[in-house]
């Protein structure tokens, strides 16, 4: 069960001396991952003395531990989703509470407190997280697979909660690709979870990894040569789903490939259908003249995260789902690599080229 900061109206003395100590111990500069231009991997630049963020009203600063490396990390650094330059990259850490803030310690939060968030920054040795993003971590959960729930987790969770607007129900079919890649593994897993009907689809090379997920019907592919990625022109994805539905398609599809995927996904689609697209590994999904959908009368939505996480309850709610499942043992977790910060970007190339068969961190020692 998640458990929520408590208030307090008033610290004493020597306790607000406590909270001066600790913001004192945070250095003014720190080694963090920083983009200074976009383009490939290279220009992911690891900088010693970079300006540690400051402490603001309503802030804690985190001493990071882990920082989950995303395919949206990815976008940011190459510019398909514009950031002003210079940033530290990613948007997904976990650590321990170093400073904190009049507001944090009335929230009853406490120096060395484990938690995990999601707000930008986080390749770097200190994030200051404003209050209502941080997530208490249970202490039967590691720092890293917390971290690895703040963006996979909490995206695999909306996907198959809220962006599909119910128009799929439990019994029916759920189209989710690349099952064995990161943000995808919690989804099979959480479809299930919702009684749904899984079909998954995943390369040969990850057959281990996507078998235990429970998928209903897994769809093993050819790889791209040279790459790990799924070739999904190696096998009439679109047939078979039909064959598995008896003809009648699935009620929703979960599609974080991309441009490879987008044409088998709308084929896939049964009557009033929705076809959520929510990443790019293969390219963006181009533009398609809206008439694609009349034959169904199927829906399409673009969603992401943030608009799913938009109140503190929304963000708690999910929160409690997943590490509840995880303490259950309902929900498997796998941490496929973890590299140094100053490997930022070999991570990067890593997961861009397709290799992880789990989540991918950096350990910021």
């Amino acid at each position: 069960m998640f458990v929520a900061f408590t208030s307090s109206s008033m610290r004493s003395p020597a306790f607000s001396h406590l909270i001066k100590r600790a913001l004192s111990t945070v250095p003014s500069t720190m080694k963090a991952a920083v983009i200074r231009e976009t383009g490939d991997a290279s220009v992911l630049k690891v900088e010693p003395d970079f300006p540690t963020p400051t402490l603001g009203a309503n802030q804690v600063i985190v001493k990071n531990e882990f920082a989950g490396i995303n395919f949206i990390d990815t976008y940011h650094r190459k510019g398909l989703y514009a950031r002003d330059l210079p940033f530290v990259g990613g948007q997904e850490g976990g650590g321990t509470v170093a400073a904190l803030s009049d507001e944090a310690s009335a929230a009853g939060i406490k120096i060395g407190d484990r938690v995990a968030y999601s707000v930008l920054g986080t390749y770097s040795e200190y994030t200051a997280v404003p209050v209502a993003k941080l997530l208490p971590v249970p202490d039967e959960i590691g720092l890293d697979v917390a971290t690895s729930c703040v963006v996979q987790g909490l995206t695999a969770h909306y996907l198959t909660t809220s962006a599909h607007a119910d128009l799929i129900k439990p019994g029916e079919w759920c189209l989710i690709h690349g099952v064995a890649g990161g943000t995808c593994q919690w989804a099979a897993q959480m479809a299930k979870l919702r009684g749904f009907k899984v079909i998954g689809t995943a390369p040969k090379g990850k057959r281990d990894i996507a078998e235990p997920l429970g998928c209903d019907e897994l769809i093993l592919l050819d790889e791209v040569e040279g790459t790990s990625y799924e070739d999904y022109e190696s096998v009439d994805v679109a047939a078979r789903i039909k064959e598995v539905t008896g003809g009648a398609g699935v009620k929703c599809v979960i599609d974080g490939i991309g441009k490879a995927t987008v044409d088998i996904s709308i084929d896939a689609l049964a009557q009033r259908g929705i076809f959520v697209s929510f990443g790019n590994a293969s390219g963006a999904v181009p533009a398609f003249p809206v008439l694609r959908l009349i034959g169904k009368s199927a829906y399409v939505t673009r969603p992401k995260l943030l608009d799913y996480v938009v109140t503190r309850e929304e963000l708690v709610w999910r929160a409690n789902e997943i590490f509840g499942w995880l303490k259950e043992g309902k929900l498997k977790v796998a941490v496929d690599t973890c590299f140094s910060l100053d490997q930022a970007a070999e991570g990067h190339i890593y997961l861009e080229a397709g290799k992880s068969k789990g989540k991918v961190l950096y350990k910021i020692e």
